[in-house]
């Protein structure tokens, strides 16, 4: 039996309001609401409340055989119930299928475990905390944010109990190997290691309304065509995109939909496949091998490293500034600084700053909320400058 094993990553950050010099000392509220507000309604219009409906309808209509997994920052739950709470109560209807798993992360999406060790503990624990409160799950599946991995993360992961880790399945590290098997952290004993088939996942994600791409139109039959001539050849293909792939990415006018929509019907048409969480995957296969995968990757931008948020003088420094004040912040106990300081870790903020070209850059361009990853530094530093003064006070 091979496992045809979706993950989607549902994330929304807490963007930065224009903040100038002259605010420092003033001004002690951040966040663009109005921004955040407008793109949340927008992509839940767009993607998370239509493609809910029709993943809760995918799971009725095949009696429970289609199976999903999710893995939703904190601070997009936040936002969810700040700006559009019936989104939240369709994930929360999506949990009460039983067929869709509950991953977790770091709550605020963060680069914690590049910077402390003891703030990447905590945050995963306030996100187990949330998905056990908002969804009824205490999660055995762990991602970290970006699909960020090496040894360390995974040794840092089975030490806290969890049974499997999700990571992307570079070319560099796999070598000869296939992303379609189950692995083993190379540190680990007991923990399972899930690969992302990045090509097929990117199929769907990136590819699927390019018209000069040579497998134009991409068809539920054909991509279904493609995962069956897996079998024999691997255990689970493991499929890994951004939730709004469907209807943001992807437009509606594209076909997205109905594509998911009949993707089911073909998968299943051989009965040698079935749909299975994450967690069902780990349960059922045993590891292949043990991966050795001594320095980070991730599953951004061609290099698949973390150059998205650390490949310049800019990143690095707001990096090393934010996460200087964490003994200061805990210090305080001020729940409400604790969690602003905690914000202002998200991985986002960093991933605005990138100065890279060609194909990356336009990706990092078109999510880019600044008229240059300058402006995002110098934003951040301004922001993060008042917040210096405050704790000082």
């Amino acid at each position: 039996m091979v496992n045809l094993c979706f993950y989607f990553q549902v994330h929304q950050p807490n963007r930065l309001k224009k903040y100038s010099y002259f605010q420092i000392g003033r001004d002690h509220f951040y966040e663009d609401d109005e921004k955040n507000g407008a793109i949340m309604k927008k992509v839940a219009q767009k993607c998370y409340l239509p493609t809910n409906r029709l993943m809760l309808s995918l799971i009725e209509r095949y009696n429970g055989a289609f199976r999903i997994s999710y893995s939703i920052s904190g601070v997009c739950i936040d936002q969810m119930k700040k700006f559009s709470p019936e989104t939240l109560d369709t994930f929360k209807a999506l949990a009460d299928t039983g067929c869709v798993e509950f991953i977790d992360e770091t709550y605020n999406h963060s680069l914690a475990f590049l910077f402390s060790k003891d703030e990447f503990v905590r945050q995963v624990q306030l996100h187990a905390e949330l998905m056990k409160q908002e969804f009824g799950q205490t999660p055995t599946t762990f991602r970290n944010t970006e699909l960020i991995y090496n040894n360390d993360v995974a040794l840092a992961v089975e030490k806290m109990g969890y049974k499997t880790i999700l990571a992307e399945g570079a070319d560099h590290i796999l070598d000869w190997r296939s992303p379609n098997f189950m692995y083993q952290p190379q540190t680990c004993n007991k923990l399972k290691l899930l690969l992302k088939n990045y090509k097929l996942s990117d199929d769907i994600a990136f590819r699927f309304s390019n018209k000069g791409w040579e497998s134009y139109p991409l068809t539920a039959e054909k991509f279904a065509n493609w995962v069956h001539a897996i079998n024999g050849a691997g255990e689970t293909v493991n499929l890994f995109m951004d939730y709004e792939t469907f209807g943001e990415h992807q437009w509606e006018d594209s076909g997205i939909f109905n594509f998911m929509e009949h993707l089911p019907d073909w998968i299943l048409k051989n009965p040698d496949f079935r749909f299975a969480t994450p967690a069902e995957v780990s349960a059922s296969l045993s590891p292949v091998a043990k991966l050795n995968v001594p320095d980070y990757i991730s599953w951004a931008d061609v290099e698949r490293d973390l150059s998205a948020w650390r490949g310049n003088h800019l990143q690095d420094d707001a990096l090393a500034a934010v996460f200087s004040l964490e003994e200061r912040v805990l210090e305080t106990k001020n729940e409400d600084l604790i969690r602003t300081w905690r914000s202002l870790q998200t991985s986002d903020h960093f991933y605005y700053m990138c100065t890279k070209w060609f194909a990356d850059g336009d990706v990092h361009k078109y999510f880019n909320p600044y008229s240059s990853p300058y402006d995002a530094y110098i934003n951040y530093q301004n922001v993060l400058a008042d917040f210096e003064t405050t704790l000082d006070r």
